[in-house]
This record gives structure tokens, C-alpha cells and sequence, in this order.
């Protein structure tokens, strides 16, 4: 199984999913403390020009990799991979199983205005102080989701690709 964690910028939300899903942060259930945050793979780290980019994080406690991606605004980035896994499925008969989970839903004001700040316009002391709020505001919604993430990839029986939007999650 292949996880691909997503969202518009790939270095907040993405970053903390990827976190927990491969135990670098070990309490689900905990609010994080800033230092904890940006000590976080990644966290705040990429730039514009590693949009559409797979990042890999690491393999998870089943061996299973763990990648992020930003999107930006494009919104057929997402259908285009589906279709793209599909072709390469069906003429390679690969065997893996690709997970797409959307932590866009998770994202507090104050991690957009945050990332906009930081990563946009490059004003780290207003950017990362909303970062680390909004990550605290987030932290529980995006440890469910990994849950969730991981439960769909077990329970999904045969199905090749697996688009997960996580909407309920909603912040």
C-alpha cells in the first residue's frame, strides 16, 4: 500500500498526517507544544517550487511508504493521479494499492493565514506563531484521520485506489 497525504501547500497538515501515521508523534490524543511542531519533518519547510512533488516521510510500522504532495490550486492534480495510477495499474498489472487522503478539511484559519504569511510572503514571525496555533487547533482532527485513513486501507477489500476526501473532519 502506497499512502499519499494531500493538501494545497504539503508542508503543514500533510506534514503533521504523515507524523502520526508514522508514530513520530506518538500521542494521538495529546495537544502538541510548539517545539513539537516544528521539530516535525518537514513542518513548514518547503517552498512554492516543491508543489506537485512527492515527498516521501518514511515506511510505516507495516512497511507501507508514506508520501504528502501540494496541490496548489489545481484541482485536477488529484483526478489526474487517479487515472495516471489506473493506466499504470492496468498495463503494468501492479499490485499496490494507493491511498489518497485529503487533509485539506483539517485546516484551521489560523494555519492558512499562517502558511500564507511563512511560506508565502516570507514573514516568519507573523506566519509561524498561526502555524503553531492552528496546528494545535488541528492536532487531534489530524490524528483521526490518519486513523481513518488506515482503517479504510484495510477494510476496502479489493479496490485498487482509494480517494478518501475527509470532509467530516471538517475544522
Amino acid at each position: 500500500m502506497i499512502y499519499i497525504y494531500h493538501d494545497f501547500g504539503g508542508t503543514h497538515s500533510t506534514s503533521l498526517a504523515a507524523a502520526y501515521h508514522l508514530n513520530i508523534i506518538t500521542e494521538p490524543s495529546k495537544i502538541l507544544e510548539k517545539e513539537e511542531i516544528l521539530a516535525i519533518p518537514n513542518f513548514n519547510k518547503l517552498k512554492k517550487k516543491d508543489a506537485g512533488r512527492f515527498i516521501f516521510h518514511g515506511k510505516d510500522d507495516e512497511g507501507n511508504p508514506v508520501y504528502t504532495l501540494g496541490k496548489r490550486r489545481q484541482k485536477l492534480v488529484l483526478s489526474s493521479l487517479f487515472d495516471f495510477s489506473e493506466i499504470m495499474m492496468n498495463r503494468y498489472q501492479l499490485n499496490e494499492r494507493i491511498i489518497f487522503s485529503n487533509t485539506s478539511p483539517v485546516v484551521p484559519l489560523a494555519m492558512t493565514l499562517g502558511g500564507f504569511f511563512s511560506r508565502g510572503v516570507g514573514i516568519d514571525s507573523i506566519g509561524v506563531p498561526l502555524l503553531v496555533k492552528g496546528a494545535q487547533q488541528c492536532c487531534k482532527h489530524i490524528s483521526m484521520l490518519v486513523e481513518e485513513t488506515r482503517e479504510i486501507a484495510r477494510t476496502s477489500g479489493d479496490q485498487a485506489i482509494i480517494s478518501i476526501d475527509n470532509h467530516k473532519f471538517q475544522a
